[in-house]
């Protein structure tokens, strides 16, 4: 009997035997992590946008404005491409709970808008952001490129096929939800540090947890095919990949440029570059490639939002989520 690889095409149903356990349990994990929207209170954010300056106001609104699309760019690849080509059921059981999250994140930055935003005229503005913000339109044109990419592929027959399938996925984990939302999240602690606008930090935890569980999962899958066809990951998709991270990098940029301008208290472009770049060599090394940076972590106020601590990590009470999660809280991971 022929062993299946996890790219073959076909549609495995049977959970028994389970080839891929650990995709099981990535799944089993993600239930425990429930939350809902309803439990975020954001009425102390409206008194505290009216502290804001002129400067941290436009940094909310494009904040926002992001947020508006960001999730459900990631919610379509999904669907489009990450469903339809892993071929095993536990991953895809993994895949639909993620769908669900990825809608929870969704309902969340719905309400966001409509508290930050009572006006029915800026609501439709940050929700048309991919349109009219170029710098938010960057970023969608980077994501939609890789989506694109791989879109009309039906079966992953070919060894092209399959590098054009993994790109998409270390695109999604490594660049979008692993350097594009890192980037954002920045911006909401740096908020949190000053004491403000705690609602949105408290769903930012939520959504930054489960954010970072995909992107475990992501890399879990890119692992997996790695020790199953390892002629795949050879020097040059070393240097696709960097490549896409560097591109990366300089599309979130050009967002902290827009958000930050001339720059803010604690908050500037040059920070922020650092940053990306530090993120970005993680996200490089635990894809087993060389740093490109060799930048440091410049906001003190992130050193608690390191992934491996975010495992166990609550900013406020344990039962915020329904259901608590074992484990011991550490503060002394790098990121």
């Amino acid at each position: 009997m022929t062993t299946q690889n996890l790219l073959d095409p076909g549609f495995e149903l049977t959970l028994r035997p389970m080839r891929y356990p650990a995709f099981y349990e990535h799944y089993r994990n993600a239930i425990k992590n429930t939350w809902t929207v309803e439990e975020v209170d954001l009425h102390s954010d409206v008194a505290d946008l009216a502290k804001l300056s002129p400067g941290e106001q436009h940094l909310i609104g494009r904040l926002v404005a992001f947020f508006a699309t960001g999730d459900s760019i990631v919610a379509n690849n999904l669907v489009l491409t990450l469903y339809k080509h892993i071929n095993s059921p536990e991953a895809r059981l993994y895949l639909s709970r993620q769908l669900f999250e990825e809608a929870v994140h969704v309902q969340f930055y719905l309400t966001l808008l409509d508290t930050y935003l009572p006006d029915h005229d800026d609501r439709a503005a940050a929700f048309a952001a991919v349109e009219n913000i170029p710098s938010i339109s960057e970023k969608a044109r980077f994501c939609f490129r890789w989506m694109d990419s791989v879109e009309e592929i039906d079966r992953l027959r070919t060894r092209g096929d399959r590098r054009r399938f993994l790109l998409n996925l270390i695109c999604f984990a490594a660049c979008i939800e692993g350097l594009f939302f890192y980037g954002a999240f920045a911006y909401v602690y740096w908020f949190r540090s000053r004491g403000l606008l705690h609602g949105l930090a408290t769903g930012t935890n939520w959504v930054f947890r489960d954010e970072s569980m995909h992107m475990d999962f992501a890399f879990h899958v890119v692992d997996t095919v790695r020790e199953e066809e390892p002629d795949l990951f050879d020097e040059e998709m070393g240097k696709q990949v960097a490549a896409m991270l560097e591109e990366a990098v300089e599309a979130e940029l050009l967002f902290a440029r827009d958000l930050c301008g001339d720059g803010l208290p604690g908050m500037n472009t040059h920070s922020m570059r650092a940053y990306l770049e530090c993120v970005a060599d993680q996200r490089l090394a635990r894809l087993g490639l060389p740093p490109r940076y060799g930048s440091q972590n410049p906001f003190s106020f992130m050193e608690l939002q390191g992934v491996q601590e975010l495992t166990n990590f609550f900013e406020r009470r344990a039962s915020a989520y329904q259901i608590a999660v074992e484990g011991s809280v550490s503060f002394d991971d790098d990121f």
